[in-house]
């Protein structure tokens, strides 16, 4: 089975899938053909993105003009309590794509990880390339679920909302799109914050920072949350995104730790205090994208509750925060997937503090406080759009 001619991968992944299936049947044929199973469903999936009308073109149903003007507002509108109800077919269709495409990966990821052993150093060397392949594919999950989360958020400018809305129509337009065609500043930190486990310590968040440099966290996402006139929200967000952890999970930590007179915790120490067990992003030499991807939502549910009950802490996620800055100053690319290289240099920051499109100071990714500049949060949940 020849994975270029099927447009599901690109071209760096569709030599490796080939390679690694080649590799695999000669360890288990069971598994391989598995795996070729899994494959031809994603080109049924991937068959009926194509068939999918396109969500630009002008369209009209039930006595409604519809166009992608009309689906920007509607997604704008939406306050996010419908969930996939509020999206229209090809874009649920696309992120069925995008996850049966995780797993597909995700199982060959395990299949090399067992018959690595068995089968000499190919299947290990493969297994740390497909295991980067995986955690591309699940950055741009986490970059799409970025993207929904500002537009449901009733303090995100409306500005700020439609490009977030553009950016998703582009990815849902094509399937082939992931996130260094759109928004690498954030895949190298994820990548970066990946292979950083958090020791915790005294809480400073001294030793996971340089590891991140260490790790070629991007410069640009570091010294946005370092400038001096970051807000308090934002540096209780970057703590959460250093520490793999909630706002409310830190502050129970430091009160322990001070009741206890401890002045340095272990992993262990904050497992019990916690009382959950601290996903580790790096095992050994390998990755596990999962357990970043269930950080981001940790804390996403968490900034989430926030704003509901009006509690202390960030409104966003310290990605969140990145992303509107980025958009604001229109720094992700809406472009096709074989579109050349965006240049993506961060613009500077005027005295620490970020110019919004509506002239507005303030700092960069803070709440708006003018509702007229809000995207609003509907209590019906938006417009009526889907089909499409």
């Amino acid at each position: 089975m020849d994975t270029r001619q099927l447009r599901l991968f690109d071209d760096a992944e569709s030599a490796l899938v080939t390679r690694g299936l080649k590799a695999l049947s000669r360890a288990s044929t069971h598994d391989a053909d598995a795996l070729r199973g899994h494959l031809r469903q994603l080109i049924d999936l991937s068959n009926l993105v194509r068939a999918s009308p396109s969500l630009r073109e002008p369209d009209s149903f039930a006595g409604k003009q519809r166009s992608e003007e009309t689906l920007i507002e509607h997604l704008c509108e939406n306050d996010g309590l419908s969930g996939e109800l509020a999206l229209p077919l090809k874009a649920t269709l696309s992120r069925t794509f995008l996850i049966a495409k995780i797993q597909f990966l995700r199982g060959f990821v395990q299949a090399c990880a067992y018959y690595s052993n068995r089968a000499g150093d190919e299947l290990s060397e493969l297994d740390s390339r497909l295991r980067d392949e995986l955690a591309q594919s699940i950055y741009t999950q986490l970059a799409e679920e970025l993207l929904l989360a500002l537009l449901r958020k009733p303090d995100v400018r409306l500005a700020t909302k439609r490009r977030a809305a553009e950016q998703l129509i582009q990815i849902w337009e094509n399937a082939q799109v992931e996130i260094d065609d759109f928004c690498p500043l954030l895949e190298s930190a994820w990548r970066a914050r990946n292979r950083v486990n958090a020791d915790l310590g005294s809480l400073l968040g001294t030793s996971e920072y340089f590891r991140l440099v260490c790790e070629d966290c991007p410069s640009d996402f570091l010294s946005f949350f370092a400038r001096d006139e970051v807000s308090l929200q934002q540096k209780q967000a970057f703590e959460e995104f250093l520490f793999d952890m909630t706002f409310e999970e830190v502050a129970t930590l430091r009160t322990a730790m001070r009741n206890n007179n401890v002045e340095a915790i272990s992993v262990e120490w904050a497992e019990q205090v916690l009382g959950r067990k601290i996903e580790r992003e790096r095992v050994e030499d390998r990755i596990d994208p999962i357990a970043l991807y269930r950080s981001y939502f940790r804390r996403q549910l968490a900034a989430d509750f926030r704003i509901v009950a009006g509690r202390p802490g960030p409104r966003r996620t310290a990605e969140a925060y990145m992303m509107i800055y980025l958009l604001d100053h229109n720094m992700t690319a809406r472009r096709s997937a074989d579109a050349a290289a965006c240049p993506h240099p961060l613009a500077p920051l005027e005295g620490g503090r970020a110019r919004t499109t509506g002239g507005e100071d303030r700092a960069a990714g803070d709440e708006a406080t003018d509702p007229d500049a809000t995207g609003g949060g509907r209590a019906d949940g938006g417009g009526d759009e889907p089909p499409g």
